[in-house]
């Protein structure tokens, strides 16, 4: 073999080498992520837009009420607790369809529950989910035909409970936080109130 055909072999064989490396760097592609269990930090969660690939349907279950969504029981442990004073920020019904409910005295320093409901299809819903950490161990399991995450911890400035709740089923998503302030039952009711 001549050596201009030992170079023009051994150039291909060279490109076919760089491919070669080159496709072994591809992404592998990835199955769907399950929910696990995992943790997180508090932090605020941007109320959702319309999701494209939520189901019409979705749309029709977001209440618009927030004491409606509660049971008589529930009610009664939230007595005395202003319901989405101005003061404390945005609530009621957003632009988005979505209902956000405070219960906090904006002259307390952290009693305080915020509940945001809103339209999330499965993908940015299950990325949520999987996101659920950092320092605080949450719980994951499937309960009333959705999934439901939770976590308490020590609030890092008062001798009080924090926590994060996270339900999601049908295009829906429940996120609440809470400070000192945990009613018995109150996702439960808040299920069972959207679902029925």
């Amino acid at each position: 073999m001549s050596h201009r055909g030992v170079r023009i072999a051994a150039a291909a064989a060279s490109v076919a080498i760089a491919l070669t490396a080159l496709a072994a760097c591809a992404p592998e592609p990835t199955a769907t992520p399950s929910v696990t269990p995992s943790a997180t930090t508090p932090s605020p969660t941007p109320i959702a837009t319309r999701s494209p690939g939520a189901t019409p349907a979705a749309h029709a279950l977001l209440p618009t009420d927030c004491r409606a969504i509660l049971t008589d029981r529930v009610l009664a442990e939230l007595d005395g607790i202003p319901l989405n004073d101005p003061a404390v920020g945005p609530s009621g019904v957003q632009e988005d369809g979505s209902l956000v409910c405070i219960w906090a005295d904006p002259a307390a320093d952290t009693t305080k529950l915020m509940t945001t409901i809103s339209v999330m299809s499965r993908g940015p819903a299950l990325e949520l989910l999987n996101g659920l950490d950092g320092e605080h161990k949450f719980t994951c399991y499937t309960p009333d035909g959705g999934t439901r995450c939770e976590a308490t911890w020590k609030d890092k400035d008062y001798p009080v409970t924090d926590g994060r709740t996270v339900f999601w089923r049908d295009d829906i998503l429940i996120d609440t936080r809470f400070s000192n302030l945990a009613p018995s039952g109150y996702t439960a009711a808040i299920i069972a109130s959207v679902f029925g």
